[in-house]
């Protein structure tokens, strides 16, 4: 019997309950740094103190549960950057964090947004997204079970967490457009803490992954000949230099030969 196959993972949808919110990642951060890097330590410590700041203690909760789920998925570094950041720094890495807990906003970005930067059409029409979630739906059936006031709450959501996070700018405007695809300004600590993670991740970002330097091929050597010392090139008797001959002294031009004096005629006898 054919092997039916496999389901793709059910879509993380609880996001909704907070947005991108780089500010209170930060602070979730920060406090996790004071806290030695315990987690359990550091929920504590948020609830306790009130630091997101929320209205109830209910909301509190879940605002701190959505945001300690999502920045568990970074490492060490991205937590750093993300507590001691510019403010550029820290809505990268709260995106960074939606990016790895949250699938559907991966899937977005790489299949969408990375697709009308290619094509060179980077305006984002409410017909790309229908089409997206169309496709979705194929694998994910979460996401029709959503009651239709909830589906719009998740396809909102996604949309401000774009534009919050840079990906995404202007308006909504007249005949279907969303807004302007765009690639957002990333510092070299960015692109060090992301690429030195999973250079895929780039995507997520709207960038390509930098290509790996292609190693120098050496000449296939076999393993006698490799072992052996390669041999020095006889050099014969007839390849030597021929000492060259000690250089006589130019000899000294010779003086021009004086003319020869002309004999005096022979004297004529006078007759008697």
């Amino acid at each position: 019997m054919a092997r039916s196959a496999p389901k793709a993972p059910r879509y993380c949808l609880s996001f909704t309950s907070a947005g991108l919110r780089p500010e209170l990642a930060a602070v979730i951060a920060g406090i996790h740094q004071e806290e030695q890097g315990d987690w359990a330590r550091t929920k504590a410590a948020v609830l306790e103190r009130n630091a997101l700041q929320a209205r109830s203690a209910s909301s509190g909760k879940r605002l701190e549960l959505e945001l300690r789920q999502r920045l568990q998925c970074l490492t060490g570094p991205q937590l750093q950057l993300l507590a001691r950041g510019t403010s550029d720094e820290r809505n990268a890495m709260a995106w960074l964090a939606v990016l790895k807990r949250i699938e559907i906003a991966a899937d977005l970005t790489r299949e969408v947004l990375m697709g009308k930067l290619s094509s060179l059409d980077p305006v984002l029409r409410r017909s790309d997204m229908a089409a997206f979630y169309e496709d979705c739906e194929r694998d994910h059936p979460e996401l029709t079970a959503l009651a239709p006031s909830s589906q719009q709450k998740v396809r909102s959501a996604l949309l401000q967490m774009l534009r919050d996070a840079g990906l995404l700018s202007g308006k909504a405007g007249k005949g279907g457009t969303l807004g302007t695809v765009q690639r957002p300004l990333l510092s070299p600590q960015v692109q060090d803490v992301v690429a030195s993670d999973d250079p895929a991740l780039l995507a997520g970002f709207l960038l390509h992954a930098p290509a790996m330097p292609a190693k120098s091929r050496k000449p296939a050597t076999s393993p006698e000949t490799a072992s052996k010392p390669v041999a020095k090139p006889a050099v014969h008797a007839s390849a030597k230099p021929k000492a060259k001959a000690a250089s006589k002294p130019a000899a000294k031009p010779k003086a021009a030969a004086k003319p020869a004096a002309k004999k005096a005629a022979p004297a004529q006898r006078v007759k008697a």
